[in-house]
C-alpha cells in the first residue's frame, strides 16, 4: 500500500508463532489443554471456595476475585489464539479486536487490584490479627471487589474510545495472536501522542501504583515480622504470604517485560515479543490455581476428597 494511502481499517491480521506455518496441530492440541487447564483449575478453585463454609474469610473471597480476573484474561484470549493454530483464522474485525484489546486490559488491571488487596489482607492478618475481622467485614471486601472492577472499566475505557478515532494506512499485521494496545498504535498512521500518553498513565495508575502498594505492604508486613513476631513464629507468619508472592511474581515479571520489549526491544526478533506476550496471559491463570491449591491445605483436602469420590 501506498504510505500516504489512509484506508478504513476492516480488518487487522494476528500472527500466530513466528516461523511456524498457521495450521500447526502439536501447538494447538497443547494451547487448547492449556485453556482447559486454566478454565478447570480456576472454576475448581471457585467452586471448593463456594461450597465449604471454613473459607468464607476475606482472604479466600479475595482469591475467589483473582480466579474470576483470571476466567476474564483467558476467555478474553481464547477465541482468536485457537482460531489461528485450528482454523487458520488471522483475520479479526477492527471492532472485534478493539473489543479484545478493552478486554485484555480491564481484566489485566483488575487482576493487579486484586492482587493489591490481597497483599493488604496479609498486612491486616499480620500486623493486626486482634482486629483482622473487624477491620476486613464482608461489607469491606464487597466495596473494594466495586472499586477494583469499575478502575479496570473505567480507566481502560478511553484506551479504546481513542484508538478507534486513530486513521490507519500501514499493513494490519499484528505481532502477537491477540490485541494488544501498544501493538495496535505502531500501525496507526495518525498523530498517536494522546493516545501513547494517556496509555502511558493508564498503566501507571494501575499496575504502576499497585506495584507499589504491594511493595510497601510487604515492607510493612517483613517489619512487623522481624520486630515483633517471635524468632521461631517467623518462618511460619512468612508462609502464609508465600502464594500470593508467586501470584504477584508470575503477574508482573512477564508483564513489565512485555512493557520494555514493546517500548525498547524494536531490534528484538519477532518471536521474543510473542513469546513475553503469551506468557503474560497465559501463565498466572495457570499457575495461580496450582499454586493456592498446593499451599493451602483446606483447598487441597477438598479437591483431593472430590477427586476420591468421582474416583
Amino acid at each position: 500500500a501506498v504510505n500516504n494511502t489512509v484506508f478504513s481499517p476492516l480488518t487487522f491480521i494476528l500472527t500466530g508463532v513466528p516461523g511456524l506455518p498457521m495450521s500447526t496441530y502439536w501447538i494447538a492440541f497443547p494451547l487448547s489443554s492449556l485453556y482447559l487447564l486454566m478454565i478447570l483449575g480456576n472454576c475448581t478453585l471457585l467452586w471448593t471456595i463456594k461450597t465449604d463454609c471454613s473459607l468464607h474469610t476475606p482472604m479466600y473471597y479475595l482469591l475467589s476475585m483473582l480466579a474470576m480476573a483470571d476466567l476474564g484474561l483467558s476467555v478474553s484470549t481464547l477465541p482468536s489464539m485457537l482460531g489461528i493454530f485450528w482454523f487458520e483464522a488471522t483475520y479479526l474485525g477492527f471492532d472485534a479486536c478493539v473489543i479484545q484489546m478493552y478486554f485484555i486490559h480491564s481484566f489485566s488491571a483488575i487482576e493487579s487490584g486484586v492482587l493489591v488487596a490481597m497483599a493488604l489482607d496479609r498486612f491486616v492478618a499480620i500486623c493486626y490479627p486482634l482486629q483482622y475481622a473487624s477491620i476486613l467485614r464482608g461489607s469491606v471486601i464487597v466495596k473494594a471487589g466495586g472499586l477494583i472492577f469499575m478502575r479496570g472499566v473505567c480507566v481502560v475505557l478511553p484506551v479504546a474510545v481513542l484508538i478507534k478515532k486513530l486513521p490507519f494506512c500501514r499493513p494490519m499485521l499484528l505481532s502477537h495472536s491477540f490485541c494488544l494496545h501498544q501493538d495496535m498504535l505502531r500501525l496507526a498512521c495518525g498523530d498517536v501522542r494522546v493516545n501513547s500518553v494517556y496509555g502511558l498513565t493508564a498503566v501507571i495508575l494501575t499496575k504502576g501504583l499497585d506495584s507499589m502498594a504491594i511493595l510497601l505492604s510487604y515492607m510493612m508486613i517483613v517489619r512487623a515480622i522481624m520486630s515483633t513476631v517471635p524468632l521461631e513464629s517467623r518462618a511460619k507468619a512468612f508462609s502464609t504470604c508465600i502464594s500470593h508472592l508467586c501470584a504477584v511474581l508470575v503477574f508482573y515479571i512477564p508483564l513489565i517485560s512485555l512493557s520494555i520489549i514493546h517500548r525498547c526491544g524494536k531490534h528484538l526478533p519477532a518471536l521474543t515479543h510473542t513469546l513475553m506476550a503469551d506468557a503474560y496471559l497465559l501463565v498466572p491463570p495457570v499457575l495461580n490455581p496450582l499454586v493456592y491449591s498446593w499451599k493451602t491445605k483446606q483447598i487441597r483436602r477438598r479437591i483431593l476428597a472430590l477427586l476420591h469420590c468421582r474416583g
